[in-house]
């Protein structure tokens, strides 16, 4: 009797688990996904709709829509700081594009493998150069970027111990500070800096040959969405490896190039 009692009692904890499977799956019936919507080539707000994010991402969001048979609705959601204020919250189900932090993961799973591979760069007035090839040669001098953004685990700590660096609200408004010479560098991502300086028609700054770090950008899912189990998951993660395979995003990147340049004022 007590064996029977315990096959009984494991088989009605594995019909629970199931159970609760399938109520996670079917609550599942489409996912709220966002980002950091100062972020051409990758991202930013569409001119025809602000609700909307366009870019490379948007082009691998909707394939993986596509490709996995689910509604999936790349949307803006306020600044980067607030995206992952509403995913850490539950409102936002992923985050189309952060790099890895371990302070993250106490809120949302990273995806793997990585959709790309980005590199953060010191930018300099070209009026006012600076030498720059590793970290300690910017302690003397006065940076900025863009608040809520990392910049890879290691480097955000060095940053907040060792550097002078100071923290604004957004890309245009750090790209303009440096174009008046009123901090010696900016840290901050090659191709979305790169993006932004040609539509604000800035052209007396230019970057260090040696980039702060080299970072993996990931989607990600929150730990309090109704989509956030094992099984999809696993099917997101496989179109991935795949898309990888095929080259996908070097294709969305030059979509996303010209979408962008067809926008910027000449």
């Amino acid at each position: 009797m007590p064996l029977i009692k315990t096959v009984v009692m494991m088989l009605a904890l594995t019909s629970v688990g199931f159970t609760s499977q399938l109520k996670a799956d079917s609550s599942c019936s489409g996912l709220t996904a966002s980002g950091n919507a100062e972020y051409p080539p990758y991202l930013w707000r569409s001119p025809k709709d602000p609700r909307q994010l366009v870019g490379a991402i948007r082009y691998l969001i909707d394939d993986l829509a596509k490709e996995t048979s689910t509604k999936i609705s790349l949307i803006y959601s306020g600044p980067w700081g607030r995206v992952q204020q509403e995913t850490a919250a539950g409102r936002v189900d992923m985050i189309a594009g952060a790099f890895f932090t371990q302070p993250r993961t106490l809120y949302m799973d990273y995806l793997y493998p990585a959709f790309q591979k980005t590199q953060t760069s010191v930018w300099f007035n070209t009026e006012h150069p600076i030498a720059y090839s590793e970290w300690s040669d910017l302690k003397s001098l006065q940076g900025m970027t863009v608040i809520n953004n990392s910049f890879g685990q290691e480097f955000d700590e060095y940053a907040k111990s060792d550097l002078n660096i100071s923290y604004v609200a957004s890309l245009e408004q750090a790209l303009r500070m440096l174009n008046a010479q009123r901090v010696d560098y900016l840290v901050y991502e090659e191709n979305p800096a790169k993006a932004y300086a040609k539509q604000l028609d800035i052209n007396n700054i230019e970057t260090s040959t040696t980039p702060i770090t080299e970072q993996a950008l990931f989607l990600t899912m929150s730990q309090k969405s109704a989509c956030n189990n094992q099984a999809f998951k696993h099917k997101l993660e496989q179109t991935l490896i795949q898309f990888a395979e095929e080259g996908r995003m070097e294709q969305y990147l030059e979509r996303a190039l010209n979408d962008w340049a067809m926008q910027t004022p000449k």
